[in-house]
């Protein structure tokens, strides 16, 4: 199952991010966080002390792999974020340790969870490029996972509405918007939940930082049905954001209650591959008529496989994995 976490900037997407990350793992499933934030701070919550090789330098190597043989895609260069998988791709799975993209942009982080990042915006991006096109590494990596059951991907996006300027908010089972108890952070929720309604997009809020039952009634005031579960206030969160030792034992038990009301939530979603498959290539299209054919030189759309099938049947006639590079030097994801 793949989840986003979305909020305003400051509301702790990204603490939330970490600590289901960690939930998750600690019951045992293999679970892959992936830090989509422009400010790249997953990493440092999930206590890892470096970070691994960022994708979204590295976007040539991996549409090369993803490409496989597909013969509708011509070259890497012809390869952009929205380009959906068709037969002859290269398909991913969480699980495997001989899959080349998570052996190269994959570590282990101290309590389990599996970390990819984007990479941050540095100078040299400047005046030059978007924070959009390092982003466009996860887009291909989402077209081109296969999960299964009982396996995870935890996604922190950047932050407020700025998630819509691509396709990538299609891209997950279930999106967990969370909301601090502020009329900043319930304008955000209501951004969000109207721009999702038009793709079918599946939103729970979480409520973060919540020091009383007024709280807990300015957010059902604010978001109705579509509150989930909420945060207290946390001390162990404090201390792990301000860089004391930390571990998931740590959490106060009502905080731990409600990890398990977010596993619990997204575990009864139903994957939708026919979905995910109409609206990879919905963008796909939308895409190449914006921008990416005049980019390219050429009509993308001829990139889209009407006889390529979105799910697990897929998975299990997928192309022998190729190496990529040379490998990591940190331990690969679960």
């Amino acid at each position: 199952m793949r989840v986003a976490f979305v909020g305003k900037g400051g509301s702790g997407k990204t603490t939330m991010s970490a600590l289901f990350a960690r939930y998750v793992a600690g019951r045992g499933a293999p679970v892959v966080a992936i830090d989509a934030d422009i400010n790249q701070h997953l990493g440092m919550v999930l206590g890892a002390e470096e970070t691994p090789r960022p994708m979204g330098t590295h976007l040539k190597e991996i549409k090369e792999y993803l490409r496989g043989d597909n013969p509708r895609i011509t070259s890497a260069d012809a390869m952009v974020k929205t380009t959906p998988p068709g037969r002859g791709s290269r398909l991913l799975k969480i699980a495997e340790a001989s899959d080349p993209i998570h052996q190269r942009f994959s570590m282990t982080t101290p309590e389990g969870p599996g970390l990819m990042v984007t990479g941050p915006f540095d100078e040299d991006d400047l005046g030059v490029a978007c924070y959009h096109s390092k982003v466009g590494a996860v887009e291909l990596y989402l077209n081109h996972l296969v999960d299964g059951h009982g396996e995870y991907v935890v996604v922190d996006m950047t932050a407020g509405a700025d998630s819509f300027a691509s396709g990538l908010f299609t891209r997950f089972d279930l999106t967990y918007l969370v909301a601090e108890p502020t009329r900043q952070g319930v304008g955000v929720y209501r951004q969000y939940r109207d721009y999702a309604a038009e793709y079918g997009v599946r939103v729970a809020v979480v409520g973060n930082k919540v020091q009383g039952e007024e709280d807990v009634e300015f957010l059902r005031d604010h978001v109705g049905d579509d509150l989930l579960v909420w945060f207290q206030h946390s001390r162990a969160v404090r201390a792990l954001e301000q860089g004391r030792p930390f571990v998931l034992g740590d959490l106060e038990p009502a905080n731990v209650a409600a990890l398990a009301v977010l596993l619990r939530n997204l575990d009864a979603q139903q994957k939708d591959w026919d979905r995910f498959g109409r609206q990879a290539v919905e963008f796909h299209l939308r895409n190449a008529a914006a921008w990416a054919n005049r980019a390219v030189g050429e009509d993308l759309a001829d990139q889209v496989d009407p006889g390529f099938v979105f799910g697990p049947a897929q998975a299990r006639n997928r192309p022998i994995p190729a190496q990529l590079g040379k490998p990591a030097h940190m331990s690969v994801a679960p």
